[in-house]
């Protein structure tokens, strides 16, 4: 009895071990089953990859620069523009534009149509404290030649840097026979997104240029610095505003919206996020126009198609550029990200606004002879049409 009782035991243990074994491996195969199945696809890329590094006729040392390219090139086949490979350097600046501040020399930097980098320093800030002067070719930043091959993302990279820290600027001035170099305390540089002026005497006029982390504050500011000085009615420019940050855009719409929804975001599989109002909004019920063109994008659309459905103003210019797509933005380990389309945004009443654009309430164009006379239609529009020329 206890032979056959072993007997049973044994057969028992090995059935488990081998079902184990079994749902183990499957369970394993189920997992890899989709690395092998990137490891198959991408064997011809690594295949063609070590024949460049075998029979190349030249460097093949940059493996950065190649390994960026492939990136670009996969992500070029989806057929999507805005599902992007962005490099170091330029997320660097992006981030800067979206922060609405960067470590500086405080100058406007220019390349010429020759390929020179001319200075410009700006009032009361370090490089015009430190001595430079308006139309100083820059020639060299620390120990390093400017040269007409590097890129002006190269050259604002070698200017710019962390706030307190030292950059030495050699210069060509004219009048000069030898270069004269600089020592430049950098500073922490903002950059507005939002200007404003007062068209006399009750008509405020404010510019965003574009949507980053500072760009509601600084309405709110001009709202009220525009109110001080007796301005009743406004206009909001944004044309050619390529967007920025959708929780700016979100900030600014519920500015003038008191209540409901900014817009309702869509993923592929149809599901819908709504984006409600934000409260404590400060222009709710002056008379307002918004200037929008071709140049009017992304979060500036969001604003505008907002607008335009809850009739809380009137569009006024030409059709926007057609930009409704939401981007996840990705930071990647060597500083570099990835841009990848997660969702396209629908106005208030659910119109589709991606490759279509907003139709302005009010059309007005601006020919070529009103460019070469200074001339702008679409703000003298919406002046008339705040002072009862409807």
């Amino acid at each position: 009895m206890k032979k056959l009782a072993g007997w049973l035991l044994y057969i028992s243990l090995c059935t488990v071990v081998v079902f184990s074994a079994f749902t183990v491996g499957y369970a394993t195969r189920a997992a890899q089953a989709p690395i092998s199945h990137h490891v198959a696809a991408f064997s011809v890329f690594w295949e063609a990859w070590d024949l460049v590094n075998d029979h190349f006729y030249g460097d093949t040392s940059n493996e950065t620069a190649r390994v960026h390219g492939a990136i670009k090139g996969s992500l070029a086949a989806l057929g999507d523009p805005y599902t992007v490979f962005v490099e170091p350097r330029q997320h660097e600046r992006e981030q800067e534009e979206l922060r609405g501040s960067f470590g500086g020399i405080g100058a406007w930097v220019e390349r010429t149509d020759d390929g020179r980098i001319i200075l410009t320093p700006m009032d009361n800030r370090p490089a015009a404290q430190a001595g430079i002067l308006p139309g100083d070719e820059l020639i060299a930043v620390d120990d390093t030649p400017i040269t007409p091959e590097m890129s002006f993302d190269d050259v604002l990279a070698l200017v710019r840097g962390k706030a307190g820290t030292v950059v030495h600027l050699t210069v060509r001035r004219e009048g000069h026979d030898k270069p004269l170099t600089f020592a430049v305390k950098r500073a922490e540089i903002v950059t507005p997104s939002v200007t404003w002026e007062l068209k006399p005497p009750d008509i405020g006029y404010v510019r965003l240029t574009m949507f980053n982390e500072r760009t509601n504050d600084e309405l709110k500011k001009a709202i009220r610095e525009l109110r001080t000085q007796g301005a009743d009615k406004f206009i909001i420019d944004l044309r050619g505003n390529g967007g920025g940050l959708l929780s700016a855009a979100i900030d600014v719409a519920s500015q003038f919206l008191d209540g409901g929804v900014v817009m309702y975001e869509r993923k592929n599989d149809g599901t819908e996020k709504a984006y409600p109002v934000k409260k404590g909004g400060i222009l709710h019920k002056e008379p307002v126009v918004f200037l929008v063109d071709g140049g009017t994008a992304s979060a500036s659309e969001i604003v505008a198609g907002a607008i335009q459905d809850r009739k809380r103003g009137v569009l006024i210019g030409t059709q926007t550029f057609g930009k409704a797509s939401v981007q996840l933005l990705f930071d990647l380990s060597d500083g570099s990200s990835l841009h990848v389309t997660n969702a396209h945004w629908l106005t208030p009443e659910h119109r589709e606004i991606h490759g279509i654009g907003l139709t302005p309430d009010i059309e007005v164009q601006i020919g070529e002879m009103d460019r070469r006379q200074k001339r702008d239609p679409q703000l003298e529009r919406a002046i008339a049409y705040l002072r009862g020329e409807k």
